[in-house]
């Protein structure tokens, strides 16, 4: 019935939050160290010291902040850089060729020294107080392409000296049969004395010098001497009487006198025939190869020239000559 006692038309009741028990002793035990806590006492104030800790001033005196600017290399210094580059490293390129080159040297000193090359050229006897003239050696001079050419060259100048030779021995057959052939005799060993050591200075040094140090102007001086030779062959071959050459006249013409004789000039007329074609296919084989090298007459020329002005001798008979022309021209004066 009490619900009942209650007037449903009063004013409501105001219900205030805060008067809450746990709202307020909350505020009560809060509003108590508030209290309690004095800023300005002597003790609060050490405490606030020890606990808070000031600042710190920068030391020195505080500038503002530069910004560095980047300065880009012209091209002009970029180029005198690059240049600068290269010069150094042509300089150490120079100094490692030269390097390279003062080895090289040194190798081939001691090379030398060890293996020296010595004439060996006649083959004569080491007793021998003649000692040989000329180094030649296949291998090591002439390149592989021109070894065998070069070896037959000098087999031909082999089988000319036995050929001249064979020349003397018939001359002096026929001298014995017949008398009045003493100028062929005496003809046959001048030949033989003088033809056998020109044939080898004269034409086949040349082409071996040709062959070693691809010269133009050994392979010309070569040609115009073998071109000779080969006429001299062919003259000898005809053997005309009292040129000295046992040849197929002189032979055919011996044949009604003594057969024995006539024989010895025919096989001899035959070594002369065989020279002068085997002089003409060997010609024709080292022209090939002479074509074949690049060699020219210009180049010939430009040799000749440079081993002229080169040569000590000419040099000094050259200044000989002018010092001899200008000491006349001064005392005519």
């Amino acid at each position: 019935m009490s619900g009942f006692d209650t007037n449903p038309f009063a004013d409501p009741v105001d219900i205030n939050p805060f008067q809450d028990p746990s709202v307020t002793q909350l505020t009560n035990a809060s509003q108590s160290g508030l209290d309690e806590f004095n800023p300005f006492s002597e003790s609060s104030q050490l405490t606030n010291a020890s606990r808070t800790t000031p600042a710190t001033q920068p030391s020195g005196h505080s500038q503002p902040a530069v910004l560095q600017t980047s300065v880009e290399p012209t091209p002009q210094a970029v180029a005198a850089a690059a240049q600068a580059g290269l010069l150094q490293q042509q300089a150490e390129l120079e100094r490692k060729a030269a390097e390279l080159e003062k080895k090289e040297r040194e190798l081939q000193s001691n090379a030398a020294s060890i293996n020296p090359r010595q004439n060996n050229w006649p083959p004569l006897p080491k007793k021998c107080p003649i000692k040989p003239c000329f180094y030649q050696d296949f291998s090591a001079d002439i390149p592989a392409d021109y070894q065998r050419i070069c070896k037959m060259l000098y087999y031909l100048w082999m089988l000319h000296s036995i050929t001249l030779l064979l020349n003397l021995l018939a001359c002096l057959a026929w001298f014995t049969v017949q008398t009045e052939r003493g100028v062929d005799f005496g003809l046959s060993i001048l030949w033989f004395i003088l033809f056998t050591p020109c044939a080898f200075l004269c034409w086949y040094r040349p082409i071996y010098k040709a062959f070693r140090s691809d010269s133009s102007f050994s392979f010309f001086v070569f040609f115009f001497i073998f071109f000779c030779q080969i006429a001299i062959y062919i003259i000898q071959a005809v053997g005309i009487p009292g040129w000295g050459d046992s040849g197929w006249i002189a032979a055919l013409s011996e044949l009604h006198g003594n057969l024995a004789v006539a024989v010895i000039m025919m096989v001899v007329a035959g070594f002369f025939t065989l020279c002068a074609v085997l002089s003409l296919f060997l010609l024709k084989q080292v022209h090939s190869l002479y074509r074949r090298t690049g060699a020219s007459f210009q180049r010939a020329q430009e040799e000749f020239s440079q081993g002229i002005l080169t040569n000590r001798g000419f040099q000094n008979a050259a200044a000989g000559a002018a010092s001899t022309a200008a000491q006349s021209a001064f005392r005519r004066n």
